[in-house]
């Protein structure tokens, strides 16, 4: 099978490609360039791609010859601008990467006969946040918060329109939350800045650590998006889906500092920022039962699994285990440890 991941060099991008590689799938990417030092490009995600194709999101040529030339089975569209305090200081390019550039996608796999299924990932964020300590549904009103959240509520609520209006292949929206696991360089993350900071021997700071939400590790995310793909290839799977922890996951940032702190060794430790930051929600959580129930989908590492994967990882590097190796062991494993 051959598929089109935007966003492939990404830190959830290289994941996915490398877990579609174990499969044995065909996979070509489009993306911007990877950051410097991303796990795409530590792990040379790039030799093992079909087609590598760089371009905007944004630009509906670009999206549009991307998958005229791939000519995928699947699209699995995760290009974005995934980060709440960014989309503060570059509202515009928030919106119009998340919003138009999933437009573009839509259109452009319109065009192309050979899609018989398309993901469209969005975020936990979507919902209209009231607070509530239940998870959200997939019925729950979506709504408006912080730049980041309202652009990626107005993609899903643009997915739904365009499957409500158009003609095209199945398609569905898939929600996650708050995703660990190594190789995340992304500036503003929890786990990536508490392993710096523990490697670097100096206590983490963290912003909000009475926050809650729902940790989940990057490798069950995936696979939720695989057990998508699956379904909607055998005729089921359509509409939106949530793709997060059970209640086992939904843990404070300060629960999260101190698991890796311990998990880490070496006198790690954090401390609270004392000074004062944009907003942010308090509590996010999502029920994943309408996946587990209908695809048999259901998370295998739990809070304490993910966080000491996590800090492997990162423990293998460092000793010298390349960081292709350290993904590909804990993909295998991961797989290898199905019960069923």
């Amino acid at each position: 099978m051959r598929l089109l991941v935007t966003g492939h060099t990404g830190f959830k991008g290289a994941w996915l490609s490398l877990m579609l590689g174990e499969r044995g799938d065909e996979v070509c990417g489009l993306a911007l360039d990877p950051e410097p030092g991303s796990l795409f490009e530590r792990a040379g995600v790039a030799e093992l791609l079909k087609r590598d194709l760089r371009g905007d999101i944004r630009d509906p040529d670009v999206v549009g010859r991307a998958v005229q030339d791939s000519q995928p089975d699947v699209v699995v569209h995760m290009a974005a601008q995934p980060l709440v305090r960014v989309s503060y200081a570059r509202p515009r390019w928030t919106m119009e990467t998340n919003v138009m550039g999933t437009l573009n996608v839509l259109e452009a796999v319109s065009a192309v006969g050979s899609v018989r299924a398309q993901v469209i990932v969005t975020t936990d964020k979507v919902y209209l946040n009231v607070g509530q300590e239940a998870g959200y549904v997939e019925t729950d009103a979506l709504g408006a918060g912080d730049p980041y959240s309202t652009s990626k509520a107005m993609a899903d609520l643009l997915v739904q329109s365009w499957k409500a209006s158009f003609d095209g292949p199945p398609t569905a929206v898939a929600r996650a939350g708050n995703v660990l696991g190594g190789g995340d360089i992304s500036t503003d993350r929890l786990m990536p800045d508490l392993l710096t900071a523990f490697a670097s021997g100096q206590p983490a700071e963290l912003r909000y650590p009475n926050a809650v939400r729902p940790w989940q590790h990057v490798l069950d995310c995936l696979n939720g998006y695989l057990c998508l793909i699956d379904a909607l290839l055998e005729g089921a799977g359509d509409g939106e889906w949530n793709f997060g922890p059970g209640p086992d996951g939904f843990r404070t940032v300060r629960e999260l500092a101190s698991v890796a702190a311990r998990d880490w060794g070496d006198g790690a430790s954090w401390t609270e920022s004392p000074r004062e930051h944009l907003h942010e929600a308090h509590l996010l959580a999502l029920d994943a039962a309408k996946a587990e129930r209908e695809l048999g989908w259901r998370n295998r590492l739990d809070f304490a699994a993910t966080v000491a994967a996590t800090v492997e990882w990162q423990k293998w590097v460092g000793d010298g285990v390349s960081p292709r190796e350290a993904t590909v062991r804990q993909i295998r494993r991961f797989y290898e440890s199905r019960t069923d």
